[in-house]
């Protein structure tokens, strides 16, 4: 399924234990139509059927679900906890992604190395300040967070998405060190 030389991940996973459904090969279709290859990410989870399901679904949900945060936003808290993670595939992946949507390759490259350089708004910044606080220390977010949140203009519905988006992609880090995942080589070169 990747279009790299390199395997998608360091694990020898038993090819296709569980098989994906032909709604799930329909999926993987789209993707390799829509972006020219399918996402390493959804190539690491293809071996088993509900794995599958889980992440994407999941996925789905949060970074094309209904929100108050845009797709942009979404992507630049993926992207930050990604920094504050170390995160090699998803630096990449995402990195394109806010490149991408934002129109402006420094605000991704900004936002690899350190949001904080980034020209963002007060609302933007205090999403990313959460996001980076709730990946770096989880044990301290407290009511006084969530009321910078409110305070800069997020709502409770979207302190839960900022939450949820920041949550996953932790989740996603992790997967991806402790399998080596590798990111596309397509990623490298897109919206630049």
């Amino acid at each position: 399924m990747s279009n790299s030389s390199e395997p998608v991940v360091a694990l020898n996973l038993p090819a296709e234990e569980v098989p994906l459904d032909e709604r799930q090969k329909k999926y993987l279709e789209v993707c390799d139509e829509k972006l020219g290859f399918v996402p390493n990410v959804l190539a690491a989870y293809a071996w088993h059927r509900e794995k599958f399901a889980g992440f994407s679904t999941m996925y789905n949900e949060l970074m094309l679900g209904d929100s108050g945060l845009t797709k942009l936003e979404r992507e630049m808290i993926a992207l930050t906890v990604s920094s504050a993670n170390h995160c090699y595939y998803c630096l990449t992946a995402h990195g394109a992604a806010v490149r991408g949507l934002s129109r402006n390759p420094k605000l991704g490259e900004q936002l690899v190395m350190n949001y904080r350089a980034a020209k963002l708004t007060p609302k933007q910044r205090a999403m990313l300040d959460f996001a980076w606080r709730l990946t770096k220390h989880p044990e301290e977010i407290d009511e006084p967070d969530r009321e910078g949140l409110r305070r800069a203009g997020w709502t409770d519905r979207d302190i839960w998405d900022i939450a949820a988006v920041a949550a996953f992609f932790n989740m996603t880090n992790r997967m991806s060190a402790s399998t080596d995942m590798r990111p596309n080589d397509e990623y490298h070169s897109q919206a630049r």
